[in-house]
């Protein structure tokens, strides 16, 4: 895969670390979890063909510093930032742009705060709650995740929260015997991945989770933009509670729930089937 072209961005209190591949339309690539950029390697170079792909670590993860470590999180400014970029690389034109979990969350915002500004927007399984019946059995949970982290640290809040995403029922997976020695096995480039991923996941889950899955989009501009918006579950996620409400938005809409190959990170698990979807429906309604 060609190497990517590197920039960097100030915006509102933070430096953005940005990648770009490829030529034509603008496509930003708005990651979620602890993933940053690099969580899209598997998927930017084939969609590089068509598109000038961008994708970035969020504010205060991997390359992306803050001014303020301490500084609250918010969906708002988290937009802004994609925005800012949107007008770096594509001030003349609309652009597409596909967000996974929490990136999905921001790609929402992004598109009823500024319209005009995209063309497309693909969401694949946003965990925002408080659209759903239920918001406050999950409202509860989330209180629970942080409580834990307080009181107990980072890992049994990880493992209260993988808990409260599963489908109900779901038996939770195992943890390793020794974490370490399972990393340590692992290829060079996965073991990587997984290292940036646990260095992130103290912010993720302290700053980010308790903020963004507090967010309660504008459902009725939703609605009325729903002709570019094309809202995605994992299929092998049914049930579970990142995949609800895209699927509940969907209904609503009256607009299909385009599944995806995998469950909520079908990115990574599948990334070439999951990379043709999403090049297809970029493409067509």
């Amino acid at each position: 895969m060609t190497s990517p072209t590197i920039g960097s961005l100030r915006v509102d209190g933070a430096t953005l670390h940005y990648e770009v591949r490829g030529s034509g339309p603008l496509l930003l690539l708005i990651p979620g979890g602890t993933g940053g950029a690099a969580s899209f390697d598997g998927v930017a170079g084939d969609l590089a063909a068509e598109y000038t792909v961008v994708s970035y670590d969020p504010r205060g993860m991997s390359g992306s510093t803050l001014d303020d470590p301490e500084a609250e999180q918010r969906v708002e400014q988290h937009a802004d930032d994609a925005f800012r970029l949107l007008e770096l690389l594509s001030p003349d034109a609309p652009a597409r742009v596909a967000g996974c979990s929490s990136g999905a969350i921001v790609a929402l915002h992004l598109l009823t705060a500024h319209p005009e500004r995209v063309g497309r927007v693909v969401a694949h399984e946003p965990p925002m709650v408080e659209v759903l019946p239920d918001a406050a059995e999950h409202r509860a949970m989330l209180a629970r995740v942080q409580d834990t982290l307080r009181q107990e640290g980072l890992m049994p809040a990880a493992a209260v929260f993988a808990a409260g995403l599963s489908r109900p029922g779901a038996a939770p997976a195992a943890p390793p015997a020794d974490p370490q020695a399972a990393i340590a096995e692992l290829p060079p480039e996965a073991r990587a991945r997984v290292e940036r991923t646990m260095a992130n996941m103290p912010y993720f889950l302290g700053r980010i989770v308790p903020s963004f899955m507090a967010y309660t989009p504008d459902v009725d501009r939703l609605a009325a933009l729903s002709d570019r918006l094309v809202l995605a579950g994992g299929a092998d996620s049914r049930g579970e509670l990142p995949y609800r409400p895209a699927a509940f938005l969907a209904e609503r809409f009256g607009t299909e729930l385009v599944h995806f190959p995998g469950g909520h990170t079908g990115l990574s698990t599948h990334p070439a089937e999951f990379g043709e979807l999403l090049r297809k429906v970029l493409t067509h309604p």
